[in-house]
């Protein structure tokens, strides 16, 4: 439900916290139960970024099934929402989203991943900035994606013949953008975590709290 003072929703996309299913890659390296343990951590950073905005926050969670375990990793943070993500490509999920959220009467939106820690409250209030002089507002992310996209219309075009889960996503959407004559911002680059070196040139790994599970 929107806050009755304000249209603007960010949709958070996570993952249900599972050793081994999250953060694959960074699993291989340290393991499942380390790789999980800095998601969950990465995860509610990014969340509680979103929770201090005075904006709507939906949580959009996979796999669906997963609420109680989502609900309970982010247990404390306040003024939450869940819907479970359908089936399907990301393309898929996002344009779906998208189209619920202006469905039910939001002014504009922004959708963040929650495996980049450099997302903050006054990052996510820039990004809304964009949107009074831009159709979309697309945030890159170090790997050739990227960890935000807001729009303040559905766009769906925007998230056809994209190559899903390769280097090539951020360049296809802008190409995407420019076909389809959407004015857009590119905000900030910013790193994603995703494997060891990630989370080593962000710090992450020295923290007190953080531990391998190995």
């Amino acid at each position: 439900m929107l806050r009755a003072s304000d249209g603007d929703v960010i949709a958070v996309f996570a993952k249900a916290p599972v050793a081994g299913r999250v953060k694959t890659r960074l699993a291989a390296e340290i393991g499942p139960a380390g790789a999980c343990e800095l998601y969950r951590r990465i995860g509610r950073r990014v969340v509680a970024a979103a929770a201090r905005t005075p904006h709507t926050t939906v949580v959009w969670y996979s796999p669906s099934g997963r609420e109680p375990l989502v609900r309970d990793w982010l247990s404390g943070i306040d003024q939450l929402s869940y819907r479970a993500q359908p089936p399907g490509s990301l393309g898929h999920r996002l344009r779906h989203a998208f189209a619920r959220h202006f469905d039910e009467g939001a002014r504009r939106v922004l959708i963040i991943g929650s495996d980049c820690p450099a997302i903050t409250s006054r990052s996510l209030s820039r990004a809304f900035r964009g949107l009074n002089r831009a159709d979309a507002v697309i945030g890159p992310a170090l790997d050739g994606g990227y960890y935000l996209i807001g729009l303040r219309a559905p766009q769906p075009g925007l998230f056809r013949e994209i190559p899903w889960s390769t280097g090539g996503v951020f360049d296809a959407t802008l190409r995407r953008a420019r076909e389809l004559r959407c004015r857009y911002r590119v905000l900030r680059r910013l790193r994603d975590v995703d494997t060891l070196a990630d989370a080593e040139v962000l710090g992450l790994l020295h923290s007190p709290s953080f531990r391998t599970g190995q």
